[in-house]
């Protein structure tokens, strides 16, 4: 997923872009108003952060110029405090807005919130990857590899849509015990039960189970997903 990041201090836009790409996001970042508009019409990015105080031209009036285009989420970051200003760059489109100084670690939730709700409003019902060699229907729980369908086991299917949901993040075991416990599973300790499923799912949705292009281990830090979204079913 792409962000755009819009401030005019460095070193605020490298602290954000190293948390957020650790994430799993692709990064991009403008130091003013207009880089920022011709980035955001070209790019189109899933999100952008916003400063509200540009050399040249407002963020407020960024944001109302963006929304006359796009419905892209847009996260506000000002020094301003008072009431009115957090009120009127909501009034002109923000989704959120966030006071500085902040942590980098409250951008990084906030933008998950924005894009956890964002996703739901779309509902999307069918991932694919890899130009459709791999396909996953999320409303009849199917999965195709090269246009076969495959039988997953319960705990399989979870730890696939969840990790290819959200490709390129990265998630300790102890992570995606937390998104299967409620398959019956999850006892503290064993962490690594995880690998016994990622095993038996790599076996059945990779060509080559040695060489994954799908379920990529990230040495010392636990999985991540690696297949490429295509274009007109990018998981958001």
């Amino acid at each position: 997923m792409k962000i755009l990041l819009v401030d005019d201090e460095r070193r605020i836009i490298e602290v954000l872009e190293a948390y957020l790409e650790r994430e799993g996001y692709e990064i991009y970042s403008a130091d003013n108003g207009i880089d920022a508009l011709k980035k955001a019409k070209t790019l189109q990015p899933d999100l952008i952060i916003l400063d509200l105080m540009l050399p040249d031209i407002s963020g407020e009036e960024v944001c109302r110029l963006v929304r006359k285009e796009s419905d892209v989420p847009i996260l506000m970051l000002t020094a301003k405090s008072a009431e009115d200003d957090r009120i009127n760059g909501i009034v002109m489109g923000a989704d959120d807005y966030l006071t500085k100084p902040f942590s980098p670690r409250e951008v990084v939730v906030r933008v998950q919130a924005i894009l956890r709700r964002v996703k739901k409003t779309e509902k999307v019902d069918r991932l694919e990857f890899n130009r459709r060699k791999l396909a996953i229907n999320l409303e009849k729980k199917e999965v195709t590899v090269n246009g076969q369908y495959i039988t997953l086991t319960p705990i399989e299917y979870k730890l696939l849509t969840n990790m290819a949901g959200n490709p390129g993040r990265v998630y300790s075991r102890m992570d995606l015990l937390e998104k299967i416990q409620d398959e019956g599973i999850y006892y503290e300790g064993y962490e690594r039960s995880v690998d016994t499923h990622i095993k038996n799912l790599r076996k059945k949705i990779e060509t080559d189970s040695r060489q994954p292009e799908f379920i990529m281990t990230v040495f010392g830090m636990g999985y991540k997903f690696g297949g490429v979204p295509d274009a007109a079913n990018a998981p958001v």
